[in-house]
């Protein structure tokens, strides 16, 4: 069987406490996901990520993109950054989301990672910006990757594989109690597009 063809339990929280997380599996189908993975690829405006670590900027090989409703100003690693307006794919996508979610969401930070070496530390989403517990919708194309959530104070691990076209959402606690990462690996991945609807509070 292949994996994509597993059908997961949406209505099972893979946290075993302290939180919520639901993973839908791929709801989009191949076809339209390879489609809307090209379109992202040439309509983003992708740039290099930026930390201010200890005093000094950096500049990630990853790179992100700010979309909302609104300019929002979203303020994460000591930079701020402006939402850009919705383009036609994104607008899509966030109805699919909200559909899928249950939840509503006015704003979306876009990650590409180019290959395995390309990842994310452990953290959490808990920015002033973003409101309090509010639901975080995470998309997938492109490259199947490991996600892992680590706890904050047991410092157990739940990890799984996010595939092509597929919906993971973290709500409730979650960013209280859980740090989450996408490790980087020496396998010959290839491109993801990572999408996280949000909300902010303005």
């Amino acid at each position: 069987m292949h994996l994509f063809d597993i059908v997961y339990d949406s209505s099972k929280n893979i946290l075993p406490y302290d939180g919520e997380v639901y993973y839908y599996g791929r709801m989009i189908e191949a076809v339209q996901a390879d489609h809307y993975y090209s379109r992202l690829l040439d309509s983003i405006s992708w740039r290099n990520d930026e930390a201010v670590i200890f005093g000094k900027h950096i500049l990630t090989k990853r790179k992100v993109a700010w979309y909302g409703d609104l300019p929002f100003s979203y303020t994460y690693s000591n930079i701020t950054k402006s939402a850009l307006p919705w383009t036609d794919e994104l607008l899509e996508l966030k109805n699919k989301v909200q559909e899928v979610t249950g939840e509503q969401y006015n704003s979306c930070l876009l990650n590409l990672y180019h290959n395995g070496e390309e990842g994310m530390a452990w953290h959490s989403d808990g920015e002033k910006d973003l409101k309090k517990n509010g639901a975080i919708a995470s998309m997938t194309f492109g490259a199947e990757r490991k996600f892992a959530f680590k706890h904050k104070d047991t410092k157990q691990v739940i990890a799984l594989e996010l595939a092509h076209g597929s919906i993971l959402v973290m709500k409730g606690i979650t960013q209280s109690h859980w740090l989450h990462r996408l490790p980087p690996s020496k396998k010959p991945y290839g491109a993801r597009i990572n999408l996280t609807f949000r909300t902010i509070e303005a």
